[in-house]
């Protein structure tokens, strides 16, 4: 039985996405099958993976045994540098549908900009005739910074849907929020509540503000993401923290509270910097 089915955001290019999603890295295809059954179970509807997880064949075997319709689901998958091009990207996305096991993809996203190799503007481009083509619904970015973001706009004239960056309360990412909001796309968390070296879920505020609101720290820190109006994509093995981490929609933190969560930012040097990193 479903619990509970979060709200959902519309993207620029009409899609509604769902304000939470459950995330696949690092799982491997059997823990991806029972993961991505579990969190569809539990009422999760937005599924997150990508070639380079190498988890796809089981994120579709898992979407299969749940029994939700596919419809229903927005899944998200993404491509690495070597399907960086108009053609390439095509194909990158004809791939993952193939692993997959699906028709179509809700969300395409370029996993790294990769600045060195300079390709990201031509993968855009593949990424935009897609979804003119209809096999995609919406198209996205992922570690773009906004000089990044900016250059494929300026190229295209076509701003990305979603932008996917690693943001918790330890690195808040002001100014690519900022040029998000400009440009109306929507801000997805990856590592909403930590990982990738960044250590936040023990921090004593958040068990303080956990403690206030009687919830958990990692149930305090997606609902500070929410009420930033971001969209955050936590990963869970476990069933049960699968459903608390969805379970984030009937309270609310104070200003305090949010004011405390964002004064815990350590800035760009807690997040990847995408402009040496990338795959």
């Amino acid at each position: 039985m479903t619990d509970t089915l979060a709200p959902t955001v519309r993207l620029l290019h009409g899609a509604d996405m769902p304000r939470i999603g459950a995330g696949t890295w690092p799982l491997g295809n059997e823990d991806a099958e029972r993961v991505v059954a579990d969190a569809l179970t539990a009422g999760y509807r937005l599924i997150d993976t990508a070639q380079a997880y190498g988890n796809e064949r089981g994120v579709g075997l898992g979407l299969k045994a749940s029994g939700v319709e596919r419809e229903d689901i927005f899944v998200t998958t993404k491509f690495n540098k070597e399907w960086h091009g108009r053609d390439l990207a095509a194909e990158a996305v004809g791939n993952s549908l193939d692993t997959l096991g699906l028709d179509y993809l809700d969300l395409v996203l370029i996993h790294w900009p990769n600045p060195s190799h300079d390709r990201y503007v031509q993968a855009w481009e593949g990424l935009v005739s897609l979804l003119e083509s209809g096999r995609v619904r919406a198209i996205g970015t992922s570690n773009f910074k906004p000089a990044h973001l900016q250059r494929i706009i300026d190229a295209t004239g076509v701003a990305p849907d979603v932008n996917q960056i690693q943001l918790s309360p330890a690195s808040t990412r002001v100014a690519a929020r900022a040029f998000h909001a400009e440009h109306g796309i929507v801000t997805e968390s990856w590592s909403p509540i930590g990982g990738q070296g960044v250590k936040i879920l023990d921090n004593p505020v958040v068990g303080e503000i956990a403690a206030e609101t009687d919830r958990t720290p990692a149930q305090v820190i997606l609902r500070w993401h929410l009420q930033l109006g971001l969209v955050p994509i936590p990963k869970s093995a476990d069933p049960q923290r699968l459903r608390q981490n969805l379970d984030v929609f009937g309270f609310e933190l104070t200003e305090r509270q949010m004011t405390a969560l964002t004064a815990l930012d350590q800035g760009e040097s807690a997040v990847v910097d995408s402009d040496s990193f990338g795959h």
